[in-house]
């Protein structure tokens, strides 16, 4: 239902983000078309606001990527590595791999994940098969479940699709960009949502009861794989659900780098962030602090005992709330672009409309009922976080006004030139 309800969420977005594409082939992202038609202090929160986003979605997969090296590392060879030792490595290669190029490694990566994909669909297929073809009931009449458990859910599942909307950064590669990136943009959300739909189904329908409860799993698919009668395809899935939490740190600090030279570049933050590497055209300065930032939070739950788990699951939401801002920031930002172009319509107002009060509803999923602590803490630190961003655009504007005064107070009237 958490996945069902964010896939919902999800496709109004991306129908938003999907009109925003079909009036232009060039390279976009979702700060630029926030920023399109908005308020300047409204296209300062939405950079903030995907600046953390990015960050904090590394630190969440450095969690991720701390507990299935361990995974791996005791299937295999019977060993533990320090959660410390594994979240600077992890993090530290990732930016030596951004400061050069990203390429080639992203290629591989991207390879390797579609097995994973590959080899975690066929367990499913395996374990829907071995129960037979038939319907759950107490799933499909959600035995047992609290609406309060959903709606909490229903943030965590919003992180799931985070980058669905990535195609439209690719205007100049594609062929017939208007038609095919529009496309590409609403079938991630919607055929991602399916997935998840269908891989939670089954991970619910098919875990073994001897094996205790799912939350508690430390390699849920393994477990799956061997109920379904597939027990080497456990490891396989361990090792590429590893490799896909590396290749997300690696997403995010690359992302967020990007991120940050725009928003050096439009003045929102310090120029020298704007600054490229001479020989590998790479936003190194950004990279160097988008990767410092990313290290910093998960190394400081380590060092207060935090599993790799809890700090997937804080982190992420806390990276929700980022992108959840910049979502309604860009279906507020879609109508006004549109009526100064001369092609509102009533259908798009009711898109955008139904877009903003869908981000309103999952954010108030967060609020009440309180979730336990310290996860009621996460939106009031994200708010914090905000103001300091509106502070820093007001703070630096006032800069400019007076440095615009001054410039006009030392020109000479025209008077006085004349006399001159």
């Amino acid at each position: 239902m958490a996945y069902l309800l964010a896939m919902t969420c999800t496709l109004l977005i991306a129908l938003c983000v999907a009109r925003f594409a079909r009036e232009s082939s060039s390279p976009g992202s979702l700060y630029s078309y926030a920023t399109s038609s908005l308020p300047p202090v409204l296209g300062s929160v939405s950079a903030w606001a995907l600046l953390l986003a990015y960050v904090a979605t590394g630190a969440s997969v450095v969690g991720g990527f701390v507990h299935y090296a361990n995974v791996v590392l005791g299937e295999f060879l019977h060993v533990a590595v320090s959660p410390l030792i594994l979240s600077v490595i992890s993090v530290a290669v990732c930016v030596a791999v951004a400061y050069r190029d990203v390429k080639v490694s992203t290629r591989l990566m991207a390879y390797i994940e579609l097995v994973s994909v590959l080899s975690i669909s066929v367990v499913f297929v395996l374990v829907l098969w071995h129960h037979g073809l038939h319907l759950d009931p107490a799933q499909l009449t959600l035995r047992g479940v609290h609406w309060s458990g959903v709606r909490l859910g229903v943030v965590l599942a919003m992180f799931s699709f985070v980058g669905f909307e990535s195609a439209t950064t690719l205007g100049e590669e594609a062929k017939r960009p208007l038609q095919t990136i529009p496309r590409a943009v609403i079938q991630s959300a919607l055929l991602a949502g399916l997935f998840f739909i269908t891989a939670s189904y089954a991970e619910v329908l098919g875990f073994p009861v001897s094996a205790g409860t799912l939350d508690q799993s430390a390699s849920p698919m393994s477990v799956l794989a061997t109920a379904a009668g597939a027990p080497r395809l456990g490891p396989v899935i361990d090792i590429g659900a590893m490799i896909s939490m590396f290749a997300c740190i690696l997403a995010c600090v690359t992302a967020a780098a990007r991120v940050l030279l725009m928003m050096a570049h439009r003045g929102v933050a310090h120029r020298w962030m704007g600054r490229t590497h001479d020989r590998n055209s790479t936003p190194h300065t950004a990279v160097l602090v988008t990767g410092l930032a990313t290290l910093l939070l998960p190394v400081g739950l380590v060092l207060v005992k935090t599993s790799g788990e809890t700090i997937y699951d804080w982190m992420g939401s806390l990276a929700t709330y980022g992108f959840i801002t910049v979502y309604a920031l860009v279906a507020v930002a879609l109508p006004l672009h549109l009526k100064a172009e001369k092609k509102l319509t009533a259908p798009v107002v009711t898109l955008a409309t139904a877009s903003v009060l869908a981000m309103v509803l999952v954010l108030e999923g967060t609020l009440y009922p309180v979730p336990e602590a310290p996860k009621n803490w996460l939106p009031y630190l994200f708010l914090g976080y905000l103001g300091a961003g509106i502070f820093w655009h007001w703070w630096q504007e006032r800069g400019r006004l007076q440095a615009a005064g001054m410039a006009g107070a030392l020109e000479p009237s025209p008077e006085g030139t004349e006399m001159d």
